[in-house]
């Protein structure tokens, strides 16, 4: 991505929000960054962080983009993942 200014400021306002967003906005937002290929540990180890307690609110489809998002990102969560 050629706006890596933008991704940064974006996860620095979202990462103490995180608490406030539901499933579907987690799951874009790991998904987006995955898919735009930037690099951005501390956000993805923030949702990790948020995410295991919301997970009976995540329908498949958020499941399915939030593990994605994260296996391409190459991010380990195992609190996350062992939840």
């Amino acid at each position: 991505v050629d706006a890596p200014r933008l991704f940064e400021a974006i996860a620095r306002a979202a990462q103490p929000q995180l608490g406030e967003f539901d499933p579907q906005n987690l799951a874009n937002t790991a998904w987006a960054f995955a898919k735009a290929g930037v690099d951005a540990p501390r956000l993805f180890d923030a949702i990790a962080e948020v995410a295991p307690s919301r997970l009976g609110e995540f329908k498949p489809q958020e499941l399915a983009s939030t593990a994605w998002a994260f296996a391409r990102a190459r991010v380990e969560a195992p609190r996350l993942f062992d939840a």
